[in-house]
C-alpha cells in the first residue's frame, strides 16, 4: 500500500498543498496522515501510527523531506528504520530521494546523509566534550550538587508546603 505523510508547523497553516500533492501522487486520502505540530517535536501521533501500521511492501510518500525529519541525524534514522521494515520512501519534490526505484544514485544519496549525519554526530560529541572541559578549567563543578539525598530533600520539600498550608 502507498501512505503520505503531511505536516505543518502551526495550527493556522494549511494541509492543503500537501495533500494534494501525495493525491497526485496515488496515495489514497484515508491513507494520508497529518499533524499540525512543530517538526521540533518529539511525539507526532500520526507519525508514530503510521510508523506502527506499516509493513513490508508499503510505501511512504511525503511532499518534501522536511515535513518528515527535524534534521539529517533524523531523517538517516528514520530512513533506516524504513529500511530494516521493508518500507520504501518517496519525496515529491526531492525526485533523488525515491527508494521505490533501485538506483544507484538513491542509494548513494542516503548512504552520503548517513555521512554527513554521523559527521554532524561526532562534531556535536566533539563540541560537548570541549565545552565540559573548558568548565572544568574555570573550575566549574559539574554534575549534581552533592548534599543530602533526594530522600531527604523531599521530606524538608513536603514539610515547609505542609506548613506554608497550615498557615
Amino acid at each position: 500500500m502507498i501512505f503520505g505523510y503531511a505536516r505543518v508547523s502551526t495550527s493556522d497553516q494549511n494541509l492543503d498543498l500537501q495533500i494534494d500533492a501525495l493525491l497526485q501522487e496515488g496515495v489514497e486520502r484515508n491513507n494520508i496522515y497529518t499533524n499540525k505540530i512543530s517538526s521540533m517535536a518529539t511525539e507526532r501521533k500520526s507519525l508514530s501510527k503510521l510508523w506502527d501500521f506499516v509493513r513490508e511492501g508499503d510505501t511512504i510518500v511525503v511532499w518534501k523531506l522536511d515535513r518528515l525529519a527535524r534534521n539529517l541525524i533524523h531523517f538517516t534514522k528514520l530512513m533506516n528504520e524504513l529500511e530494516e521494515k521493508g518500507v520504501k520512501f518517496k519525496s515529491v519534490t526531492e525526485p533523488f530521494i525515491d527508494t521505490t526505484k533501485e538506483s544507484s544514485q538513491t542509494k548513494f544519496l542516503v548512504n552520503m546523509f548517513a555521512a554527513l549525519a554521523q559527521l554532524e554526530r561526532d562534531i556535536i560529541i566533539e563540541r560537548t566534550k570541549a565545552g565540559l572541559e573548558s568548565a572544568r578549567r574555570r573550575g566549574k563543578i559539574l554534575g549534581e550538587p552533592k548534599g543530602l539525598s533526594k530522600k531527604i530533600d523531599k521530606r524538608r520539600y513536603f514539610m515547609r508546603n505542609t506548613l506554608k498550608r497550615a498557615e
